[in-house]
């Protein structure tokens, strides 16, 4: 167990001065397991100091021991082993390969690689299994992916209710906050007193993730879960928390008390081996009738909780109920560091 050892393994941030990139460098800091000791940008800040180039959105300020680092290129050779990407989709997919194929594990917030036949698309609670398709992957290194950020909070809900009931079919409606945009993401003109019903390819992303995470690894490969799911996501003018509302068809017809405690009691592999980033309660159930709500629950269990509330029969489907989780905590930076984790306390590193 990594917990046994004392050196702390170096790591590079990739897409060190985006949104991802800077969540990444906070959440990083004091990691008992990781050490950032290296930062990629693109070409226009090679060379110069992280803090006189960055445009720092974070609620701390930089920390010191990264603003003096110099900047790295993707065209630089990396020492670090493991390297955290926040690299926007336009150039993550090659580079993060490019990485792979040098011997680096890259794990992943971007969506190119993540439904790769031979990459894994995990969420430690509940499939930590799926790494073991990196085993199958022809690089020296390793590609290994979380889903989106959206994506993150339904297949948590769903996880633990689809091994109990089986699921069918599934309903999501979306209401996500606008740091998902990144920066300078949503113009205030657009977003202010107002809802935009449209985010490009994360319907596509919500309706086909599930099934690959919720998944069978057989054979050498995944044999996706068999249900259905039908989003609609829209942006909303709240700056940190998306919210989503779900209707859900069983297989079995649970109770409003069955679903309550089998989300409640839910949880996994981070749990078991306490994990720095483990969420002690992955999912919160509140009995709050106006909760969850963003401005005052996204940040339970340090933004690593899904928040579940509202539970009642559905008309229509089985079951409904509204979710929410931190949006750039757990469904992005947070995630890739809790992969990381999880992956090292697995011993693929030393593999």
């Amino acid at each position: 167990m990594r917990s046994s050892l004392v050196n702390r393994i170096p790591v590079g941030i990739l897409g060190a001065t985006g949104t991802v990139g800077q969540k990444f460098i906070v959440l990083l800091q004091d990691h008992p397991y990781f050490e950032i000791a290296e930062l990629v940008a693109s070409e226009k800040s090679a060379g110069q100091r992280y803090g006189d180039i960055v445009k720092w959105k974070q609620d701390v300020p930089v920390p010191a021991s990264v603003a003096t680092m110099k900047i790295k290129t993707t065209e630089d050779a990396l020492s670090a082993k493991i390297l955290f990407s926040g690299m926007d989709s336009s150039v993550a997919g090659p580079a993060e390969t490019a990485y792979a194929e040098k011997g680096h594990v890259v794990i992943s917030n971007s969506k190119n690689h993540r439904m790769d036949a031979d990459v894994p698309l995990v969420i430690p609670e509940i499939n930590a299994d799926h790494l073991e398709l990196v085993r199958k992957q022809k690089h020296s290194g390793a590609i290994i992916t979380n889903s989106n950020c959206s994506t993150m909070f339904l297949a948590m809900t769903l996880a633990p209710l689809q091994a109990a009931f089986g699921i069918e079919a599934v309903h999501v409606t979306t209401m996500q906050a606008i740091s998902g945009a990144g920066y300078p993401g949503v113009p205030s003109l657009d977003i202010l007193g107002n809802v935009i019903p449209y985010i490009g390819d994360e319907e596509e992303k919500m309706e086909t993730e599930p099934q690959k995470i919720l998944g069978t690894l057989k054979n050498g490969g995944i044999e996706p879960a068999p249900f259905v799911v039908s989003a609609q996501c829209n942006r909303v003018a709240v700056v940190d928390g998306h919210t989503e509302t779900l209707s859900i068809k069983f297989r079995e017809k649970p109770s409003v008390n069955d679903v309550k405690r089998v989300l409640a009691g839910f949880s996994g592999l981070p749990q078991e081996r306490k994990l720095p980033f483990a969420p002690v309660h992955p999912i919160i159930v509140t009995e709050q009738q106006d909760h969850p709500q963003p401005a005052r629950d996204v940040w339970l269990e340090r933004g690593m909780a899904t928040i579940v509330g509202r539970i009642r029969p559905c008309p229509i489907l089985d079951m409904k109920m509204v979710i929410l989780g931190h949006n750039t905590v757990r469904g992005a930076a947070g995630a890739a560091i809790l992969n990381g984790e999880t992956y090292v306390e697995l011993g693929y590193l030393e593999s």
